[in-house]
């Protein structure tokens, strides 16, 4: 490797070392701000306590689980066929271990961070007002976003250059070798980000869930008291949910996007390392491998630039201010990305593509990620008609309610597909496949600043609840409830960044087994007997299949949500009813049962739908080979687009319309009472079964990377291929 890639590689590095600096530096500042409201501060230790309590015991299950894992791949690196794969052998094992540890600690860190914020964000409100409390809200979700992108990229960029140097020194000094193998070997790392944000995004997500809905349906409407009223037992877990899935399941959601969307990129640049080794060409297309990181590393200082624009004064409009913030490291990642393009891949091409449409590239995936959250916003905020229509549907019932937002959800997935088209298209046609790479890497550039103003949601969804608990003036709820209510917003634009990366990531990958399996060489082959050796059976149902999955995936999430909340129910009631005294507001309820039957029901309900997200692609390789393995890929990644964006827009314009009748007085009507039954349905559906669609794809892809050397053996049979004989 050149000294420039060196070096370039080392920038990366003390990039991410000085983002994790500075992510500490305002984890103590939001610290050191005192709350001076007693309840607060005590209502808001419970929430801490017991977020801290579940990811202790979900850890319990995810270590093991990861150990046995990384067992496996260190067995399989010992297998003659599968040498050459990707993720296998005892150092993907490592970066295996070492990507789980990372994903994990990103949740960790900002779950601590968003227990802090919600306080110090409540007592703003109540003391300082409106801009005081959106600058800690922000400073907190602030730590989460840049910690999951300093963490990500440092893990990434860390191994690989140990990776390299160590293969390098032992292959005889050859560099570009070293760089095909170090490639290679990290897509362990981003398999152990995958593994632990499947199930920090399930768990977290049921745990929420269940919560929140056994909340809203007792409390809400059975009992008519308002939302995270002291009163109600349910309140504490409901807040506690917030933390462990919208937070420490985001952030582990959110770190394995970022990192699969570097690695997508960096294995289609190693086909053409490899085709180009021994060769002059080398040394251009080995920047072509370091380029991505390098884009990383420009949009997370971006990032850094805008926390600090936003952090350095008080902003009145969240909207506007958040939208500023966005815009800033958009910016400023578009310049560094002209920059690199013509300097650092000066005089090179790309499948007849020169060095400079790398931009267009870049910039495809930046703009299709901004519509995405535009359009997301459109079918989501309160300032547009879709959720006005729902609000005003509500009116005639609950049916009408359910129908209304169910088709703005399904409508939305109509423009946000269209946006991710044109981003494919424009990103292939400026720079080849792996402009395709490009653009997911391009869109998530800036995911420290995106997640930054996702985390805010949470932090002032919590702020509300605290200031409720805590008997806090209503002037302060208004506030927190306009924070939260653009919030709401902000997360739906989140999980559009989500789905669209992974769109292109899960494209990227699926692109890549394709070659790795000579699928790819089979179809596209002019010779017309090579293409009719493709078995179409298996490539059909494959696809039927692979569209089932999410649908199957989702229903077992939902389901484990419904059945969660069912137990959350009872309990709820049975409390009512065993003790007078909680509505009357003279006994506490016991907010730990509630805590206990939240944690024990996610947990356990996270095995399953984990099994099926590992299991599918291994049992579809084994019975219908490498063709019905691919298009699975294909079946799954346009099914489960559809579903994570319908999802995600129908669940935030129900809960945004929900939010918007009761800042227009009607709080308490017959329409209320529907608009909450439309934001219990939608809630599952926004923040447990939507998120985990995109991880859900990209794990699968990974998995069919890993088996593409052994299903592309000479030797090896499906179970299908020996039935036909």
């Amino acid at each position: 490797m050149e000294n420039i890639n060196l070096i370039l590689l080392a920038c990366v590095i003390g990039i991410a070392l000085l983002t994790i600096g500075y992510v500490f530096l305002i984890y103590h500042k939001i610290k050191r701000i005192k709350v001076l409201n007693k309840d607060v501060a005590n209502n808001a230790e419970f929430i801490r306590s017991g977020a801290i309590t579940f990811l202790k015991r979900e850890f319990k299950i995810i270590i093991p689980f990861v150990l046995i894992i990384a067992l496996v791949f260190v067995g399989l690196g010992f297998i003659p066929t599968f040498k050459s794969a990707e993720g296998v052998g005892w150092q993907s094992a490592i970066c295996f271990i070492v990507g789980a540890a990372f994903s994990a600690g990103a949740g960790l860190v900002g779950m601590l961070s968003a227990t802090n914020a919600n306080s110090r964000t409540a007592d703003a409100a109540n003391n300082k007002g409106l801009g005081a409390a959106l600058r800690v809200a922000f400073s907190g979700g602030a730590v989460l976003g840049l910690c999951v992108v300093g963490f990500g990229l440092l893990g990434l960029s860390g191994l690989f250059f140990g990776a390299y140097a160590i293969l390098k020194a032992t292959n005889g000094g050859n560099a570009y070798k070293a760089l095909v193998e170090a490639s290679h070997i990290i897509t362990g790392y981003g398999l152990g980000c995958s593994m632990v944000a499947l199930f920090g995004r399930v768990g977290g997500g049921i745990y929420t869930k269940c919560a929140d809905v056994g909340a809203d349906i007792v409390g809400k409407i059975e009992a008519d008291i308002p939302e995270d009223d002291a009163r109600n037992p349910a309140t504490i877990a409901d807040n506690v949910g917030d933390n462990v899935g919208d937070i420490a399941g985001m952030s582990s959601d959110l770190c394995e996007s970022y990192v699969g969307s570097i690695i997508s990129a960096i294995t289609l640049a190693t086909v053409f390392l490899q085709k180009s080794l021994g060769t002059p060409g080398a040394i251009s297309d080995a920047k072509l491998v370091i380029f991505p990181l390098a884009l990383a590393g420009c949009g997370i200082l971006a990032s850094i630039i805008s926390v600090i624009i936003i952090r350095s004064r008080e902003w009145k409009d969240p909207q506007k201010t958040l939208d500023i913030a966005t815009y800033i490291a958009v910016g400023i990642e578009v310049i560094a990305a002209i920059f690199l393009s013509i300097f650092y891949l000066s005089g090179m091409k790309v499948e007849g593509h020169t060095a400079p449409w790398a931009i267009g590239a870049i910039a495809a995936g930046l703009l299709s990620g901004i519509a995405v959250g535009k359009i997301a916003e459109i079918y989501t905020s309160s300032d547009y008609k879709s959720v006005k229509n729902i609000a005003k549907e509500s009116e005639t019932g609950h049916a009408t309610n359910i129908i209304s937002g169910f088709a703005i959800g399904m409508k939305s997935t109509c423009a946000t597909v269209i946006a991710l088209a044109a981003g494919v298209i424009i990103s292939y046609f400026c720079f080849g496949i792996y402009g395709i790479g490009l653009a997911a890497v391009g869109m998530l550039s800036t995911a420290g600043i995106t997640i930054s103003v996702d985390g805010y949601g949470p932090i002032s969804d919590n702020a509300g609840g605290l200031a409720q608990m805590s008997g806090l003036k209503p002037e302060v709820r208004e506030i927190t409830d306009h924070l939260d209510a653009v919030g709401n917003t902000t997360a739906a634009v989140g999980k559009g960044f989500c789905t669209g990366s992974a769109t292109f990531t899960a494209l990227a990958l699926v692109l890549s087994y394709g070659q790795a399996s000579g699928l790819i060489e089979d179809i596209t082959a002019s010779n017309t007997s090579t293409m009719m050796s493709v078995d179409v059976t298996p490539f059909i149902i494959g696809i039927l299949i692979g569209a089932m999955v999410p649908f199957l995936f989702s229903a077992l999430v939902i389901n484990s949500v419904g059945k969660a909340a069912n137990k959350m129910v009872l309990e709820i009631r049975e409390q009512f009813q065993k003790e007078p005294g909680i509505l009357k507001g003279t006994v506490k309820p016991d907010y730990n049962r509630c805590i206990d039957i939240a944690t024990r029901a996610s947990l356990k309900e996270m095995i399953v739908p984990g099994l099926v997200a590992v299991l599918t692609p291994i049992l579809t390789g084994v019975l219908l080979g490498k063709e019905g393995l691919g298009a699975l890929l294909i079946g799954a990644l346009a099914s489960s687009v559809m579903l994570a964006i319908f999802m995600a827009n129908s669940g935030g314009a129900w809960d945004n319309a929900k939010k918007y009748i009761e800042q227009i007085g009607k709080k308490g009507t017959e329409a209320h009472h529907a608009a909450v039954t439309g934001d219990t349905v939608g809630d599952p559906l926004k923040d447990t079964a939507g998120p985990t669609m995109d991880i859900l794809i990209k794990l699968m892809s990974v998995i069919a990377l890993i088996m593409a050397p052994i299903l592309n053996n000479g030797t090896f049979q499906s179970v299908w291929q020996l039935i036909v004989k």
